[in-house]
C-alpha cells in the first residue's frame, strides 16, 4: 500500500522557487523567525524549531514571506501517483507505475481510512465508545495480472499463475491516547476475526508440472497492538519519539491440497493452517551535537513462523519506501521494492538513516538497510525457502511542491535481494496532491 501521510502541506509560495533560489545561492535558508515563547519544542539552534504537522508557521526566507494556516490532520483527501524505473530491469520490467487514493476521516464517534487503487484496496472504519471501539476492515489483493518468480534478476515463466484474496474482519480493541496527544498517537490493542476468500489460476507460461491448490474459503484470528508516540515535521516525516507493534495471526482454509508452483512440494497438512508473528520499533531522534534540523531514525522490523508453514500465498511481503503514516507504519520497507513486492517466510530488516532539513520544507535524507529473510523459492527443488542476505543504500528527498502537492525522490542501490541473486538500481518518483 502507498503511505500518503506525508503529502499534506499548504504553502502560499511556490516551493520551486525558493529551491531554484536555495540552489544558485548555496547554503540553508535564513532569517527565520523566532518561535513563539509557548513553544514546546526543543530547538538545539537557539531562535528556530522545525515546524511540525498540523502547526500554524510563518517565516521569512529571503526577503519571502511564508505564512501556513493551522491544518486539521483527521480529515485528508489527498492523490498519489509515481513510478519505480529499475536498472538492470526486474524481471522483464523497466519501470512500474503506481497510484493510491487515500482519504481519512475522524470525529468524536468514529474514524474512517481508505486507501484505493483499484485492484489493492484497504478500508478501516471505528465506532467509538470512550476508549473502547467496534472495529471493521476490508481489503482486496485482486491484482489481474501474473505473479512470477524472479531469479538473477530474470522472470521464471513457468512459476508464472494470476491469484488474488479478498477479506473482511471485524472485531474490538481497546485505544488510549499517549503523548504528544496528536490524531495520531495513541496505544491499541485490537482483536480481529478474518473471514475471506483466496483464488489462484493457471496462465499460458505456466509450467506444466505446477499443481494449484482448490479456491477456498478463508478464517482466522488476528491480535493486533499499535503505539505510536511519534512528532513529525510539516512534511509528515517522523521527527521525533518512538513507535511499535506486534501482529499475531493464525489462518485456516476451508478447502486445501498439496501444491507445487515449479519446485518443492508445500503439503497440505502443513499449509492448510498457520500461524505468523511479526513486531516493528521505530526511534526518531536529534544527532547529538548538531542542530534541530538533523534527525537520525532507526528501525527493525521481524517476522517468523514457528511450524515452517507458509506458502506463496501466506508469507509475509516486504517492499516499498520508508512509512510516516501511523497506520502504515507496519509495513515492512525495503527501498526500490514496489511495495509488498516479494514473499518471505522468516525475517529482520533494519534500516539506519539520516536526515537533513535543508528548508522547512526540503529534506534530504541517507538511508542504510540490511535485511534478512528466508525467501519464497518456487522452481527449485527441494528448497521451499532460500535464505537471502542484502544491503540497500538510498538517498531522497522529500519536497514541497505547487498546487498545494509534494515531491518525493529515492535512489536506492540494492545488493541482490530484490533481484534475487544480482544487485542493481532503482529511482522512486512519488507526486502527492492533496484536496
Amino acid at each position: 500500500m502507498i503511505s500518503v501521510g506525508r503529502r499534506h502541506l499548504m504553502i502560499r509560495i511556490a516551493a520551486w522557487q525558493l529551491l531554484i533560489l536555495f540552489i544558485f545561492r548555496g547554503g540553508s535558508a535564513g532569517g527565520e523567525e523566532p518561535v513563539s515563547p509557548g513553544d514546546e519544542r526543543s530547538a538545539a539552534v537557539p531562535g528556530y524549531a522545525t515546524p511540525l504537522a498540523g502547526e500554524a508557521f510563518s517565516t521569512s526566507v529571503w526577503g519571502h514571506r511564508v505564512d501556513i494556516p493551522a491544518r486539521d490532520r483527521r480529515n485528508t483527501l489527498a492523490l498519489t501517483l509515481g513510478g519505480t524505473l529499475f536498472l538492470p530491469a526486474l524481471g522483464s520490467s523497466d519501470a512500474l507505475p503506481m497510484g493510491a487514493l487515500y482519504w481519512r476521516r475522524e470525529n468524536s464517534g468514529s474514524r474512517t481510512r481508505l486507501v484505493f487503487s483499484a485492484f489493492d484496496n484497504q478500508l478501516d472504519h471505528a465506532l467509538k465508545y470512550d476508549n473502547f471501539e467496534l472495529l471493521a476492515h476490508l481489503e482486496n489483493m485482486t491484482i489481474p495480472i501474473q505473479s512470477t518468480e524472479i531469479v538473477g534478476g530474470k522472470e521464471v515463466k513457468a512459476s508464472s499463475i494470476v491469484w488474488g484474496e479478498a477479506a473482511a474482519w471485524v472485531g474490538a480493541g481497546y485505544r488510549l491516547p499517549v503523548a504528544p496527544l496528536q490524531t495520531d498517537n495513541d496505544l491499541r490493542l485490537q482483536l480481529f476475526y478474518e473471514g475471506g476468500y483466496l483464488y489462484s489460476s493457471r496462465t499460458a507460461d505456466t509450467g506444466a508440472d505446477v499443481m494449484l491448490p482448490p479456491d477456498t474459503a478463508i478464517n482466522g484470528v488476528r491480535m493486533r497492538v499499535r503505539y505510536d508516540g511519534m512528532r513529525r515535521n510539516i512534511m509528515e516525516l517522523l521527527h521525533t519519539g518512538v513507535a511499535g507493534g506486534l501482529d499475531l495471526e493464525w489462518q485456516s482454509r476451508a478447502h486445501w491440497s498439496d501444491a507445487n508452483y515449479g519446485g518443492a512440494v508445500y503439503k497440505k497438512d502443513q499449509t492448510q493452517q498457520f500461524t505468523k508473528l511479526s513486531g516493528y520499533l521505530i526511534a526518531a531522534a536529534p544527532v547529538p551535537g548538531f542542530s534541530e534540523r538533523d534527525r537520525l531514525i532507526f528501525s527493525v522490523y521481524g517476522g517468523a513462523t514457528v511450524e515452517n508453514d507458509l506458502d506463496r500465498f501466506s508469507a509475509f511481503r516486504i517492499g516499498g519506501p520508508f512509512p510516516s503514516e501511523s497506520d502504515d507504519l507496519a509495513r515492512v520497507p525495503y527501498p526500490g521494492a514496489e511495495f509488498n513486492q516479494f514473499p518471505v517466510s522468516d525475517y529482520v530488516v533494519g534500516t539506519a538513516e539520516y536526515r537533513r532539513e535543508l528548508l522547512f520544507f526540503l529534506y534530504l535524507h541517507l538511508r542504510g538497510t540490511l535485511a534478512w529473510a528466508n525467501r519464497d523459492v518456487l522452481t527449485s527443488q527441494p528448497l521451499r525457502f532460500r535464505e537471502s542476505r542484502g544491503q540497500v543504500f538510498s538517498l531522497g528527498l522529500t519536497s514541497g511542491f505547487p498546487w498545494n502537492s509534494t515531491l518525493y525522490l529515492e535512489y536506492s542501490y540494492d545488493s541482490g535481494i530484490l533481484r534475487n541473486g544480482i544487485s542493481g538500481n532503482s529511482m522512486l518518483l512519488l507526486w502527492s496532491k492533496s484536496f
